[in-house]
């Protein structure tokens, strides 16, 4: 069972809407899973690989490395090692956390830092170049690479320290940059990141094949994971973002002066070597197996199966958190109250990733987390509607919680336990007052990582 508190959740509360809407949660989450999905797409017969419609010859001597880094990659590498078993020459793999169930002998697992860079993660990214130059063009690269990556697999390009670039990542976070600017800044400052990791090892002429579960709202539905297709950012894709774009970014949101002078100098530069790789040739190959919009369709189709009508209204759900809450809640007063645009019994989806834009101390929350309670302010009193939003990789913001639920009682239990819900969302605390709720959804890893899905339920 993936949500580990799912009985919890299900006393309180809307029950009848909470089952719902977590038995979607709960079956979406298992058929996302990368495990299963690596093993029916990966496969190995005498010195063949296949991966979906593409082989490669492997011979006797031929060298096989397993590199990466996200928050999926646990469930990617004991797939991976399930199928090749000791064909794999060497493997290092970054994780946010291990798991029981990672019982690796062929790949090892470092523990890096997220959302901010840890020096666990930066020694792991060191061993990684340092296997990569070692590299020869017999040589073939299997690469794992989930949301997370560009944190996790962090080493920071000379003259600018560990310490400096967490600084500037905190920095970052804290001032409400979209998830892109974000990147534009610090894959520039990376040794690994915006591409730079595969350039490294298309320069030693050895081949690279790259096993992509994207967290990059905005792409289509996965129509054929089996198939190499054209793919941007993290380690092992072409950067599209530019050093322009970076000193744009701590120009918008004024942070020269809150950051180490050392990452303006380096960006502020015309040194074209600065500037992340564009394109990549022959050598490299990237298969995306999914990406947000996935998690979506997967949850209606899951409704649908329910006998549940169903409507994804977005895919690029983004901006502040605790107001996409409250446009959420707003659409579903339209359903409840006018039979717009669907009428009730009836589930909403929406998917995407949306921030919190922290500008003082703050007590301890996620986006997600923060979104369900906003939903929860907006909706009031109003019986008949319940939501559920998590992270599906498993880990809201920076907590051990995959995000919240709330329904037309929430507003109720928190009035008395003396909680003011308004006043808490302004401090972003709302892990606190889902925690005094029991109403905080626990699943630990989940095997994927496609940003953010929600699901709501009307009924009369």
């Amino acid at each position: 069972m993936k949500i580990k508190n799912r009985e919890r959740l299900c006393s309180v509360g809307n029950t009848a809407g909470r089952r719902v809407v977590l038995e979607v949660m709960e079956a979406a989450l298992e058929n996302l899973d990368s495990y299963g999905v690596i093993r029916n797409l990966v496969g190995l017969h005498e010195h063949i690989l296949r991966i979906g419609e593409r082989e490669w010859p492997l011979g006797k001597s031929r060298r096989l490395y397993v590199v990466g880094a996200g928050k999926a990659c646990n469930s990617m590498a004991r797939a991976l090692e399930d199928v090749l078993g000791d064909r794999i020459t060497e493997g290092l793999v970054i994780v946010k956390q291990r798991e029981p169930e990672d019982q690796l002998k062929q790949i090892q697992l470092a523990v890096g830092g997220h959302p901010i860079p840890n020096e666990e993660g930066s020694l792991a990214s060191k061993r990684i170049l340092d296997l990569v130059g070692q590299a020869t063009p017999e040589d073939l690269f299997i690469g794992i690479i989930s949301g997370g990556s560009s944190a996790l697999m962090n080493f920071p390009v000379a003259g600018i320290t560990l310490e400096e670039e967490i600084r500037v990542t905190e920095e970052l976070l804290k001032s409400g940059a979209r998830i892109q600017e974000v990147n534009a800044v610090r894959r520039h400052i990376s040794e690994t990141n915006g591409g730079r990791l595969v350039q490294k090892i298309e320069a030693r002429g050895a081949e690279s094949v790259n096993l992509i579960i994207s967290d990059m709202v905005g792409r289509s539905p996965t129509a054929n994971p089996g198939r190499p297709v054209d793919f941007w950012g993290t380690p092992v894709g072409p950067d599209n973002t530019t050093l322009q774009e970076a000193r744009s970014v701590l120009k918008k949101y004024q942070l020269h002066p809150r950051i180490p002078r050392s990452v303006i100098e380096f960006l502020e530069s015309n040194n074209p070597s600065r500037e992340t790789p564009k394109a990549f040739g022959h050598l490299v190959h990237h298969f995306v197996l999914q990406n947000p919009a996935d998690a979506c369709e997967v949850a209606q189709n899951i409704a649908d199966r329910l006998g549940l009508k169903s409507l994804i209204l977005t895919t690029f759900l983004e901006g502040e958190s605790r107001e996409a809450g409250t446009f959420l809640a707003c659409v579903a007063k339209e359903v409840l109250l006018n039979n717009r645009p669907l009428s009730p019994p009836c589930v909403l989806i929406a998917g995407g990733e949306t921030t919190t834009r922290v500008e003082t101390s703050s007590g301890l929350g996620g986006p997600s987390q923060e979104l369900v309670l906003g939903f929860a302010l907006e909706i009031g009193d109003l019986t008949g509607i319940t939501m559920a939003a998590i992270d599906t990789d498993g880990t809201d913001g920076p907590t051990e919680v995959a995000g919240g639920i709330a329904d037309g009682i929430t507003l109720r239990r928190c009035r008395m336990q003396g909680l003011d819900l308004y006043e808490r969302l302004m401090a972003h605390d709302s892990s606190h007052v889902l925690k005094s709720l029991g109403d905080e959804i626990i699943t630990g890893n989940t095997g994927t990582n496609l940003c953010d899905l929600n699901v709501v339920y009307i009924t009369r």
